[in-house]
């Protein structure tokens, strides 16, 4: 499922993260930059040490923000960490958190000169956010961002799971309908 923004395409598959051939991929990761579970766990499993090397020379990184690492032995070069959100009840800070964390990621990547970057749904996993919820915002902060960046050619956002998948589609139907 893919719509056009601007110059850019922002599609949604359902997948493995780790196995896009995008410039960066986004790794939902801890403030502390260690490997944790989920997604993060699959990224430094797939991508090898060097991902974590670089990781721990940054040490940190506060919630609603983004560093970058090589990507280490993946297809994608570079791994963008974010770290999402704790979902407490949705009036702490959370969506603009979350949103910061898929804008940050993006000017990163533009700063740096990427074009292609493959997201997964940050915050969704261990960190409690609910997935409607969590793809209302997301979606939302990467249409607005992309509508202002044409450098950005690609966001993919790799979903894991039928559910989620589903989710993201729901909301990407809200925001683009099909006329006619």
């Amino acid at each position: 499922m893919q719509v056009k923004i601007n110059r850019g395409m922002l599609e949604l598959v359902e997948g493995d993260i780790t196995r896009q051939d995008t410039e960066a991929i986004v790794n939902a990761a801890n403030e502390q930059l260690r490997v944790g579970g989920g997604v993060d766990g699959a990224i430094n499993r797939a991508g090898g040490p060097k991902i974590q090397e670089e990781a721990r020379k940054i040490g940190y990184c506060p919630t609603g923000q983004a560093v970058i690492t090589t990507g280490g032995d993946l297809k994608a070069t570079n791994v963008i960490h974010t770290v999402g959100p704790i979902y407490k009840n949705g009036l702490a800070g959370e969506p603009e958190l979350l949103a910061s964390c898929y804008r940050e990621c993006l000017k990163l990547a533009s700063a740096r000169g990427i074009k292609s970057l493959a997201f997964p749904s940050i915050s969704t996993g261990v960190y409690g956010y609910p997935l409607g919820k969590a793809a209302q915002v997301a979606l939302g902060a990467v249409k607005a961002f992309m509508e202002e960046h044409p450098e950005i050619e690609l966001v993919r956002f790799v979903l894991f799971g039928q559910q989620a998948f589903e989710a993201y589609a729901a909301v990407l139907q809200e925001l683009f309908p099909v006329s006619g």
